[in-house]
């Protein structure tokens, strides 16, 4: 999955906005306010990733704790969140060696346990757009 998939990939969860809450360099993908996901362009320099981010796209997508260790045993493209909650986030590497649909699937997730979160009245106001 490249940057531009990703982003409509994104932006196409129900009531998702993009936002830019930390700089023009990092997109904030939000769902009523709260956030699921962001993007950004690794610059190499980023403490206690070994430079693995430069040059690529990552994401960093929120995760069930267990699963977030078990993705980045399958994967040497997830890492821990880079400046996120490290047991809730997961930085996925977008450099071409995770399957498009295993990364969707991860963005699911993300949204969903966000959504999860929510009030039940926001909750059901998505609803509709699921259905």
């Amino acid at each position: 999955m490249n940057e531009q998939a990703a982003r409509a990939y994104l932006l196409a969860k129900p009531e998702t906005i993009k936002d830019f809450p930390f700089g023009e360099d990092v997109e904030v993908y939000k769902v009523k306010g709260k956030m699921f996901a962001t993007l950004s362009l690794g610059k190499g320099n980023e403490k206690g990733t070994d430079g693995k981010l430069e040059g690529y796209y990552c994401m960093n997508l929120k995760c069930d704790p267990e699963e977030a260790v078990m993705l980045r045993d399958i994967f040497d493209s997830v890492i821990p969140g880079y400046h996120m909650n490290r047991a809730l986030w997961n930085t996925v590497i977008l450099d071409g060696s995770i399957p498009q649909g295993e990364i969707e699937r991860m963005i699911d997730n993300s949204f969903k346990l966000v959504v999860a979160k929510m009030t039940k009245k926001d909750q059901q106001s998505l609803l509709i757009h699921l259905i």
